[in-house]
């Protein structure tokens, strides 16, 4: 069954079983070049009276200048059968090797002409509006408990916050 067009809203609570139990592919780029990783922490929901989706990610990776150069971006959410894929697109870097064709993920295109996977059961295609960076000075009461478990990890990331353009899904 191929993907085809839904409003944005319909794919919500898909997507609130989907992240951090399935995860997702968070996708930026264009046809000539584009980056994928694995990602679990996303929300979706409305901001300024508008359907949009956040997606967080850390300098460090390299999907970020991807996400820094382009105006649009992907959530490609996966399921439960495709472990595989979302543990190599996780713990692999594009900077090493080709992970979309590693994994056998047929690419489309939506606006903007940002890549997502036909293979997806639910995508959402999400024109950037707001961009900043998470810092620890701006945890509030009880941050004492991200601060120790967050700061070991890396950077903090950067937000992304985009209108949902488009929305597909599989059913």
């Amino acid at each position: 069954m191929k993907l085809h067009p839904v409003e944005p809203e319909e794919l919500f609570p898909k997507l609130i079983r989907a992240f951090g139990v399935e995860n997702a592919l968070l996708t930026a780029g264009d046809r000539k070049s584009c980056n994928t990783m694995t990602i679990g922490w996303c929300q979706a929901g409305r901001l300024w009276s508008l359907p949009v989706c956040t997606v967080y990610v850390r300098p460090e990776r390299y999907t970020y200048q991807f996400m820094e150069e382009r105006d649009y971006f992907t959530v490609s959410v996966l399921g439960p059968e495709q472990k595989a894929v979302m543990s190599l697109c996780g713990t692999k870097s594009g900077r090493d090797l080709d992970k979309i064709g590693e994994c056998g993920l047929t690419v489309r295109y939506g606006a903007g002409e940002a890549p997502f996977f036909e293979e997806a059961e639910a995508v959402l295609v999400c024109r950037k509006l707001y961009v900043q960076d998470m810092t620890a000075e701006c945890t509030a009461a009880g941050g004492e408990r991200i601060l120790a478990h967050y700061g070991k990890k890396g950077g903090w990331h950067r937000i992304y916050t985009g209108e949902i353009v488009e929305a597909y899904c599989r059913e």
